[in-house]
């Protein structure tokens, strides 16, 4: 570890270097037990993760922000703000540009850079953007980024909670800031009221398997049922329990980060005209249209289930010719997803391409779901 007379008065220094480079903003963390880990594994417990199986497997490093890159014992830690005045939309805000991940990562890695620069030796360090078993919510709470607010999010009283969390761990004895200690939610709780799937079991706990962001990425297999209505026509992540958020109507910026920018296939469409332009893609297009973006995540598959749902949901029988082109779709969860929306939908043109598709489906999920909309829609 490097002595604390060699950091001496670096503090001030590195988060004013952190803000020059784009950040909105930084406090210093000492690393240690994590505050939240007795939480997050009675989260766990609870089932609320979902498929989301990385998290549970690294679980016992969480406990410990020391654990995941030994040697280290402070975290710089940042917040990007990545638009919250943005008009919302069938993609939520952050996906819209660049991968954060990679927009993070260049930051904070410069910012390492910085620091042994100053230093004039090297500092053994790493960056962490939502990229290994770290709690980066308690990190950012102990320095004094903000609180916790009802919907899991932090929440900053002067930037609201439209922003990324970042860390950079090194091996230097920093002295940390104060910890955000103030609960300013109140009595509020327009983010649990405003949830069209009722993810939030109680203030404060997130119930994954519930949440349209989850349901539109992290879900591999077929949307619940039950849910699919809910979700209205959120195609990739949701912004609810945010939009609502008074700190948020108030407190949100602009966008300043050129690289989140929203690219040209996602710039201004309304939910239709992007779910159409999705559903007809193929791999291909798919992987030239959003490399480098967060939407890769879901993979043209689930981009493509998400896009026949909303369709779906917006029920308008000029989409239809566009659902059965979309029922020889390569993938059984599209096809199982079209379906359904054709069954939304109700045309005689949907209904009966589903009568002909029965004929030569193959995959037993795919001709469940359309047999129960036959059957629903009483058809001979």
């Amino acid at each position: 570890m490097i002595a604390r007379t060699a950091a001496a008065a670096l503090e001030q220094r590195v988060k004013a270097q952190a803000f020059g480079l784009g950040f909105d903003l930084a406090g210093i963390a000492s690393l240690g037990v994590a505050e939240t880990s007795a939480y997050f594994e009675e989260w766990l417990a609870r089932g609320y993760a979902g498929e989301m199986s990385y998290l549970p497997r690294w679980a016992g490093k969480r406990r410990d922000t020391r654990l995941p890159y030994p040697g280290v014992s402070s975290a710089v830690v940042v917040a990007l703000n990545y638009g919250g005045t943005q008009p919302t939309g069938p993609v939520a805000r952050y996906a819209r540009g660049d991968d954060y991940h990679d927009v993070m990562t260049a930051k904070l890695d410069s910012l390492h850079a910085w620091v042994e620069g100053q230093l004039g030796m090297p500092v053994r360090g790493k960056s962490y953007i939502d990229t290994g078993p770290i709690l980066e919510r308690d990190l950012a709470r102990r320095a004094g980024l903000g609180w916790f607010g009802k919907n899991t999010n932090l929440l900053n009283p002067e930037l609201g909670s439209f922003f990324f969390i970042g860390a950079l761990l090194l091996d230097l004895e920093l002295t940390p800031d104060a910890p955000f200690e103030a609960d300013r939610c109140g009595t509020c709780r327009r983010c649990l009221d405003a949830c069209p799937t009722n993810a939030f079991p109680e203030p404060r706990v997130l119930d994954s398997t519930r949440c349209i962001s989850y349901l539109t990425i992290e879900l591999r297999g077929a949307i619940p049922s039950n849910l699919r209505e809910s979700m209205g026509e959120l195609i990739y992540g949701c912004d609810i329990c945010q939009d609502v958020c008074p700190w948020n109507v108030k407190f949100s910026r602009e966008l300043t980060e050129p690289a989140l920018e929203a690219r040209d296939a996602l710039k201004a469409k309304d939910a239709r005209t992007l779910a159409r332009e999705l559903l007809a893609m193929d791999e291909g297009e798919f992987r030239n249209t959003f490399s480098r973006s967060p939407l890769k995540r879901a993979k043209r598959r689930g981009l493509a289930r998400n896009s026949a749902v909303a369709l779906g949901n917006i029920r308008n029988s000029d989409d239809v010719p566009d659902l059965v082109r979309a029922l020889g779709d390569p993938e059984p969860l599209v096809r199982q997803h079209v379906a359904w929306a054709l069954g939304q939908i109700g045309s005689l043109e949907g209904l009966r391409a589903l009568q002909v598709r029965a004929g030569t489906e193959t995959d037993v999920a795919v001709l469940g779901e359309i047999q129960s909309v036959i059957t629903t829609r009483q058809l001979a």
